[in-house]
């Protein structure tokens, strides 16, 4: 049975950091690309980062470019979001995703394995 378990969300003041994991079981995820996703309150989910399968390329919304950071460890079969400079519109429910794709992961239809989500709030 495929399980995706994010762990590491939390209350962080503004300006602070947070590290996202999610660990992947069940079966092996190193051909395929993952991906981190948010909803917030009264919103849809949304797109926040991907990571291709051999974890060369990563992808992220302009909204968090240059703050969060996705990598994965293969051996693992884990994928992180390093979160800095974090401010209270990323308060959210944090979701780890599978890809179908090994090299594709920007749209919710692309993944088909979902974790149950992680809480990140930030205070202002």
């Amino acid at each position: 049975q495929v399980q995706l378990v994010e762990s590491g969300g939390g209350l962080v003041q503004a300006g602070g950091s947070l590290r996202l994991s999610c660990a992947a079981s069940g079966r092996s995820f190193s051909n395929y690309a993952m991906g981190w996703f948010r909803q917030a309150p009264g919103k849809e989910r949304e797109f926040v980062a991907t990571v291709t399968a051999s974890g060369d390329s990563t992808y992220y919304a302009d909204s968090v470019k240059g703050r969060f950071t996705i990598s994965r460890d293969n051996a693992k079969n884990t994928v992180y979001l390093q979160m800095n400079s974090l401010k209270p519109e990323d308060t959210a429910v944090y979701y780890c995703a599978v890809s179908s794709f090994a090299a594709r992961g920007l749209l919710r239809n692309d993944f088909n394995y979902w974790g149950r989500g992680t809480q990140v709030t930030v205070s202002s």
